[in-house]
């Protein structure tokens, strides 16, 4: 049995004898799904290196069993949590390892006392997502075609573009074109800024009407196959003053140096320098007010972090976006996004339309 979903579990079963754990608790959906092919919404996953246990409550019975292959199917009794206690008392583990970020105090509380005193518990964090940072070839390819996917939206939306559109519009038909064209959903909500409001990173589509010289920025992903992309794209209704077009330039330039430090063994904070060293030399550093980019995979946001201080190195399989912006209270602001993967010889960028900025 080589399933990618096998082959996960046996790697991270091979991690948990190194740290001498019996078992990993999964409650995070999105490893539950790396590790077993289970999309359902509810249970918890517990690994060991003699087999995997998957509980969960009647409503996904059939569907576990038919999407996962070589994972018990347990049914939840009671309460999640205190099912998952039973079974782990019923198989006498001692050294349990659980992930803090993915449980509530409260949560593990009534884990710990449903369990017993007999377990102890182990901080073990990250461990899945680890793995999860390397894509193989097969998550690969879905992301290229969820980054094409990105890129026909956002060109669609640039038509759409015209004096007198709300931002909710266009949001709205960004997202109905990503589901006529297979997407499930939206990677995240999705982001439309208008003239003053382009300044907020993450603004929320509101009823504002485009008017004339003013700056777009959309910034959407769409998830295919389980796997998200995210790209942004900046526009400007009618000619841009020479202003705007030299902070575009300064953003095209801090994302194109960005990109080219971007291989197998980089400094996650080496890449994020290069893009603050481009906009310093604009005198726009100080307008930057977030880090480079970030993972990308099950989740619009993953490790590896691409911002000041980090030490992690790039490896091979990472999949990441590149995106410096500039923002000013009053005027708006500036963002061109990709998505890159690194290959052990070469990066490839995913997304694949036009950076050059556009005038409409």
């Amino acid at each position: 049995m080589n399933t990618p979903f096998h082959l996960r579990r046996h790697a991270l079963a091979s991690l948990l004898k190194d740290a001498r754990l019996d078992c990993l608790l999964v409650t995070n959906p999105a490893n539950w799904y790396y590790l077993t092919g289970f999309t359902g919404d509810s249970g918890a996953l517990v690994v060991s290196p003699k087999g995997s246990a998957l509980v969960t409550d009647g409503r996904f019975t059939v569907q576990s069993g038919e999407e996962t292959s070589g994972v018990h199917v347990i049914l939840q009794k009671g309460s999640l949590l205190e099912s998952v206690a039973q079974f782990l008392k019923q198989k006498s583990a001692r050294r349990v390892g659980f992930d803090p970020c993915q449980l509530t105090v409260a949560q593990f509380a009534t884990l710990r006392k449903a369990a017993g005193s007999r377990i102890r518990w182990v901080p073990a964090p990250g461990r899945v997502e680890a793995l999860r940072m390397r894509k193989d070839a097969s998550e690969l390819l879905q992301m290229r075609k969820a980054a094409i996917l990105a890129g026909d939206v956002v060109q669609g939306a640039i038509r759409l573009l015209k004096p007198g559109i709300r931002e909710f519009e266009v949001a709205a038909e960004i997202e109905y074109q990503m589901r006529k064209r297979g997407a499930p959903g939206p990677a995240f909500e999705t982001i439309v800024a208008f003239g003053e409001r382009a300044a907020l990173p993450h603004a929320r589509p509101t009823a504002k009407r485009l008017r004339k010289n003013e700056l777009v920025v959309l910034d959407l992903g769409v998830i295919l196959g389980h796997y998200c992309s995210d790209i942004t794209r900046t526009v400007f209704l009618g000619r841009a003053s020479r202003r705007i077009r030299t902070w575009y330039q300064a953003v095209l330039e801090a994302q194109t140096a960005a990109i080219a430090a971007v291989r197998a063994g980089a400094n996650c904070g080496d890449v994020d320098a290069a893009a603050r060293q481009v906009l310093t030399g604009y005198r726009l550093d100080k307008l930057f007010v977030h880090s480079t980019g970030h993972g990308l995979g099950l989740e619009v946001h993953e490790a590896p972090r691409l911002a000041r201080g980090q030490k992690r190195l790039l490896e091979s399989g990472n999949v990441i976006t590149i995106e410096p912006g500039v923002y000013a209270q009053g005027i708006g602001g500036i963002r061109i996004e990709d998505d890159v993967a690194v290959h052990q010889d070469r990066t490839e960028v995913l997304t694949r339309i036009p950076r050059d900025l556009i005038e409409l």
